[in-house]
């Protein structure tokens, strides 16, 4: 999670720096959505990773058995 935070601090940069040099800032906004779509990756990475753990410990349902008659 630390690196979502640090990618779209620098998301947030590039667009702060953009505001200030119009003569690049196709580039610095370009970059900025390079940087969000990284915080993105790793954010799906993450809770893939959690769900995953879910699935494997979580208990299997228990199985409903027919009564034989005897």
């Amino acid at each position: 999670m630390e690196n979502v935070r640090r990618y779209r601090a620098l998301a947030s940069l590039c667009r702060q720096q953009a505001a200030y040099r119009p003569l690049q800032n196709w580039e610095l906004l370009g970059q900025a959505e390079h940087f969000e779509h990284l915080a993105e990756v790793e954010l799906k990475a993450h809770f893939d990773a959690c769900n995953v753990q879910r699935v494997e410990e979580a208990t299997p349902p228990a199985t409903w058995q027919a009564p034989v008659a005897a």
